[in-house]
């Protein structure tokens, strides 16, 4: 099969395991496969996991508390596998959507593809030792709707690792830290599994900004920081002094410079 009509078959595919089973097929051959860059690159209506998750508006998603209860972990797991899936998506869209790109840049994305297949079927084998699968809770679909928003490629790059995965690289750490309160087994297995994400995630973040890079290189932008909070502020409004934590070592890891950290940070930080 050729390489952007596969990516554009596993895409469609709404169950998780299938789409990780097809990926995995792809993934061995993908370095011999035909590409025809020709092909025009859809723009989705709906995101894959329509057909088996039950999407609502933000804000009616279960809220991630009690965290003592197999319910609340639960509901904090099947959040997190749903970022995974979603990230899955993300990952070979990349791939799938830009024509004519360097190989490395599909290396990138596939690679990234990967992990995320990983990291969701690590998180899913914790959510069924409570009972749960994923598909059981209600999910919102804001990754796939900033996916939509951001179809140039600076736009995505800026979007999606730099902007979205990097506030998880925030968020990863103050998880981990609550989770810290408890002492049982179940809890140091989340956590665990939360560390490897946050490791692989900064190299994720990494990638995008090296595109991000490489895109406004090509266009002639010189001034990186301001092209990418004019990329972000369009999709995502107040983006600007808004962040009140920043995992600043785990950012300048993946390529943030201070001045972006200070930036996007609500109060003065230390950027050394």
């Amino acid at each position: 099969m050729e390489f952007f009509s596969w990516l554009e078959y596993i895409l469609r595919i709404s169950d998780p395991h299938q789409k990780i089973e097809q990926f995995n097929k792809f993934y061995a051959k993908y370095p011999n496969l035909p590409s025809e860059h020709f092909q025009k690159s859809k723009v989705w209506e709906s995101p894959s996991f329509a057909k088996i998750c039950t999407i609502v508006d933000p804000k009616d998603v279960p809220r991630r508390s009690k965290l003592h209860t197999e319910e609340g972990r639960a509901t904090l797991l099947h959040a997190i596998a749903h970022i995974e899936y979603s990230a899955i998506d993300l990952a070979l869209d990349a791939a799938y959507r830009y024509k004519y790109m360097p190989k490395s840049f599909y290396d990138d994305w596939l690679e990234v593809a990967a992990d995320e297949c990983r990291h969701f079927l690590m998180i899913e084998e914790l959510l069924h030792e409570l009972g749960f699968s994923y598909g059981d809770l209600p999910v919102h679909q804001g990754l796939f709707d900033a996916a939509m928003r951001s179809l140039e490629l600076i736009d995505r790059m800026a979007v999606v690792p730099r902007y979205l995965e990097a506030n998880g690289l925030d968020a990863n750490p103050k998880i981990i830290a609550k989770l810290g309160i408890f002492k049982d087994p179940f809890a140091k297995k989340m956590q665990e599994a939360l560390e490897v994400i946050l490791r692989e995630e900064i190299d994720h973040v990494k990638k995008g900004d090296k595109w991000f890079r490489w895109a406004c290189a090509q266009e002639g932008i010189e001034d990186i920081v301001k092209e990418y909070l004019q990329r972000v502020e369009r999709v995502y409004p107040g983006t600007l002094h808004s962040k009140d934590f920043l995992n600043i070592e785990a950012r300048k890891d993946a390529g943030f410079s201070c001045e972006e950290i200070r930036l996007l940070a609500k109060r003065e930080v230390e950027c050394g």
